[in-house]
């Protein structure tokens, strides 16, 4: 078994005492142990864990808060708060700093191994859809490529359903020689769909595309769909169940 490599940074000498411990007990390899934040952050950088537990409150204040903060925006790894806390304010200002779990204080051995497990399962499923998400990526340059491939001889004219056509010179569909006005986004669809004709557009290439990673749901595509589907004289986008959808080559 891969032994899991954590940095502890609790101010308790017996708190983190038990935790060092423990976490041996459950096979874990304890690289470091920190009562500040300033000697966390050297050790992080140094040794660059698996996970690190942190007290919420190092001596008294939120430096356990600040410190998270810090690993968010400094580092790639998953940390899970120690808390005796039930104060409000300090757990809404811990939530935002989205950790991977919460262990409370007086923490039983199979919680605290149960707690991290799911950290490095939820941290490790995260990566996974990373990856995922950019190999699914169309690069902008590769759908020009696409398009251009599948013109009409020489002329910037990419047919597709019945009667429609795509003018990639000017970026403007056409059904039966007549414009169809389309939105920004409405027409970037379009494209991502004839560039990829008899090919599924999934939901993630076409918030990828279409909205560049801000904020766009499963749901932002199915209206942007509705709604070009509205001002198409004929439908011809056809569904794949809980994938995407495609347009018939």
């Amino acid at each position: 078994m891969e032994k899991h490599r954590v940095i502890i940074v609790e101010d308790d000498e017996i708190t983190s005492l038990n935790l060092n411990i423990s976490l041996q007990k459950h096979g874990y390899s304890v690289v470091a142990v920190c009562d500040n934040a300033l000697q966390a952050k050297n050790k992080i950088a140094m040794h660059t864990p698996d996970v690190i537990i942190i007290d919420i409150s190092l001596q008294e204040s939120n430096d356990g808060i600040e410190l998270a903060k810090t690993i968010k925006e400094k580092y790639d790894i998953p940390f899970i708060y120690l808390t005796s806390y039930s104060d409000d304010d300090i757990i809404s200002q811990a939530k935002l700093t989205e950790p991977y779990g919460y262990i409370v204080k007086p923490f039983d051995l199979g919680s605290l191994h149960a707690t991290i497990q799911m950290a490095l399962f939820k941290y490790q499923m995260e990566n996974e859809r990373k990856e995922d998400i950019n190999s699914l990526k169309v690069d902008k340059l590769n759908l020009e490529k696409l398009l251009y491939s599948k013109r009409v001889s020489d002329k910037p004219i990419v047919p597709f359903g019945k009667d429609y056509h795509l003018d990639i010179s000017i970026c403007e569909t056409f059904y039966k020689g007549k414009k169809i006005k389309l939105t920004k986004k409405e027409n970037a669809f379009l494209r991502l769909l004839v560039a990829q004709l008899g090919l599924v557009v999934s939901f993630e290439q076409a918030m990828n595309y279409v909205w560049d990673e801000n904020g766009a749901t499963e749901n932002s595509v199915r209206t942007l769909v509705w709604r070009l589907r509205n001002k198409l004289e004929i439908d011809i986008i056809k569904n794949a169940s809980g994938i995407g959808y495609y347009i018939e080559e």
